[in-house]
């Protein structure tokens, strides 16, 4: 980009980068100072689109920042998605056995499958549909805002899904560590591996076991629900291409394409650094370059860099998003996501019960 070019997108980007940083402020107080907990299970992401929602339904977008909001929807979240992928390196998925993967692949498969459907019956756009279902299926938010651009949603549409996914999260969250202990007899490992495919986002994930240790002494299940997590965020590198080629398939579009142009570039990038992160694992040394503690250091640094990324696109997208905007969509995705985390939380009960 060019000087001019920076000068228009500056006020824009700024704008939702003061969000961001002020979704995170709050994310940690309401979760520590309010909510009394060691780690905040609120998720900064959901504090900026709902700040991004405030401020454009209160005081408006000025027009100057138009630009910089549109720049921040599209480069500065498809940078956050790609760095995303340092989190996963793919070494983790031998700390959970093969037993859980089917347990997983299982919860994804039927969210992907039967919210989609459901959603179609009460008359849902495809894109919304698709949206939550991948939100519920996957990784919450961070599967809605990169499914978003593959399937060309409307701000409004992603802001909803991700509205959806939140309200739904959040009681999962606080309900399903004193039912899992129920339900589970206190078994720590079939504790961590139902929070880990129920409650939707990562976040979510880390509250809901903070949860359950606080009041059962359980850092197994802790352990156990935030490594399940991350083994099922990897989905994002199979579920996005695939559900962006079906969308396009049934949309009518991109008939004669190859299905590699399908694929998003940005889902390329996560899936190498995903690659990265394997490779500088192994060993003393990473790269033969780097020692341990300076590996960390490059990781922890990487992972909060994509997170401020992604914390600045959803800001934009509540910058983007009106309440009547809102109201046009109606209702029913509310109804969609409610199904979808009861059906995910059945899905999950019964797999363990069958196969843990």
């Amino acid at each position: 980009m060019n000087e001019s070019s920076w000068r228009t997108v500056l006020p824009g980007v700024l704008l939702a980068l003061g969000l961001a940083l002020a979704g995170e402020f709050l994310a940690g107080f309401v979760g520590t100072s309010l909510m009394g907990m060691p780690r905040s299970p609120v998720s900064p992401i959901m504090m900026a689109i709902l700040l991004g929602i405030a401020v454009r339904n209160t005081l408006g977008l000025p027009a100057l920042a138009a630009d910089g909001v549109r720049f921040c929807l599209v480069r500065v979240l498809r940078l956050g998605i790609v760095l995303l992928g340092i989190r996963l390196g793919l070494g983790e998925l031998g700390a959970i056995g093969l037993k859980s993967l089917p347990v997983i692949v299982g919860c994804v498969a039927a969210a992907l499958w039967l919210v989609t459907a459901f959603s179609r019956r009460l008359g849902l756009s495809s894109r919304l549909g698709t949206l939550i279902a991948a939100g519920t299926g996957i990784c919450g938010a961070t599967a809605i805002v990169a499914l978003s651009p593959v399937v060309r949603a409307r701000d409004s549409e992603t802001a909803y899904a991700v509205a959806c996914i939140t309200v739904f999260g959040v009681a999962a969250m606080l309900a399903y560590p004193f039912l899992a202990h129920v339900l589970f007899d206190g078994d720590a490992l079939r504790v961590g591996l139902f929070l880990g495919t129920s409650v939707h986002e990562t976040a979510q994930v880390a509250g809901a076991g903070l949860v359950y240790q606080e009041y059962f002494g359980s850092q197994e299940a802790l352990d156990t629900a935030t490594v399940t997590k991350l083994t099922r965020n990897l989905g994002l590198l199979v579920v996005v291409p695939l559900l962006g080629m079906m969308y396009h398939r049934g949309a009518g579009e991109g008939a004669g394409q190859p299905w590699y142009r399908m694929v998003p570039l940005f889902v390329v990038g996560f899936a190498a650094m995903s690659a990265v992160r394997t490779v500088g694992d192994l060993g003393d040394t990473a790269f033969g370059v780097l020692d341990s503690d300076q590996w960390a250091t490059v990781v922890s640094a990487t992972k909060s860099l994509a997170e401020l990324c992604l914390a600045v696109a959803m800001a934009a997208v509540g910058l983007g998003t009106s309440f009547r905007g809102l109201r046009e969509i109606g209702l029913r995705p509310f109804l969609v996501g409610l199904v979808s985390a009861v059906l995910v939380g059945v899905v999950s009960w019964g797999l363990i019960q069958m196969l843990v």
